[in-house]
């Protein structure tokens, strides 16, 4: 029976050539900018300024796409994971460092960011890294996608001996024909938006990879024009 095998290879293609697609889009249009500017636009401080900037954009977007490849690639390797140096790790604390961080963001768009812990002091078995990254992207892609004066809230309990994290946003939703794909690479909603919004298609691909690595679960409900919610099983650990 190599049905298995089969199926691997199916999705080693696929993989390369959305791989190739997506590292191809930004190829194309920074090389069509840049011969625009070679054959005459270089004279023109306006267009120059525009043209530059476009390739700016295209080249960032291409550098976050080939930094999460090859985030990818090494999760994938026995090795690399065999050094995961997963401990005790405070939840508490690396919530409220990546609030800190993405503060800003919220502030410029008006989105209230709230946090509540109703269990105190929860530690969870994990990677501080990890579960920064964990952290860090849901609450990242809740601003992305939530209106000017939406809201995100976080909040963290205990349930049945695991740590739950619940990020919620009150943005534009998840139609339910795409539910089920968030999670699988270069899957995007909305290819025009995520591609606005900066999204390269791996994140949720490298949030659920870490999350089942760490012994833990993620699953999203959705609602169109209501919000979205992430939730995120860890397991529990003894103090630190």
């Amino acid at each position: 029976d190599i049905t298995a095998l089969k199926e691997l290879e199916e999705r080693q293609s696929d993989f390369v050539a959305n791989a190739s697609h997506e590292l191809g889009t930004p190829l194309t249009a920074i090389k069509g900018f840049a011969e625009t500017l070679l054959d005459g636009a270089l004279e023109s401080p306006e267009l120059s300024r525009k043209f530059v900037s476009i390739i700016h954009v295209e080249s960032e977007r291409m550098h976050r796409l080939v930094k999460d490849l090859l985030q990818l690639a090494k999760m994938n390797a026995a090795e690399y994971r065999s050094r995961i140096r997963v401990e005790p790790t405070s939840l508490q604390d690396t919530i409220e460092a990546v609030v800190r961080q993405l503060s800003g963001r919220a502030e410029e768009k008006s989105i209230t960011l709230d946090i509540a812990f109703e269990t105190a002091n929860i530690v969870v078995e994990a990677n501080l890294d990890w579960l920064n990254q964990i952290v860090t992207n849901l609450i990242d892609n809740a601003i992305k996608f939530t209106p000017n004066g939406g809201k995100v809230s976080v909040r963290c309990r205990i349930a049945n001996n695991q740590a739950v994290i619940i990020v919620q946003d009150t943005g534009i939703g998840i139609p339910p024909h795409d539910l089920p794909f968030i999670f699988d690479r270069f899957y995007r909603v909305d290819r025009a938006r995520a591609r606005t919004a900066g999204g390269t298609g791996l994140g949720l691909a490298i949030v659920k990879f870490m999350v089942e690595t760490l012994g833990g679960e993620i699953n999203a409900t959705s609602q169109m024009d209501i919000g979205t919610i992430f939730t995120v099983k860890l397991k529990q650990s003894g103090e630190i």
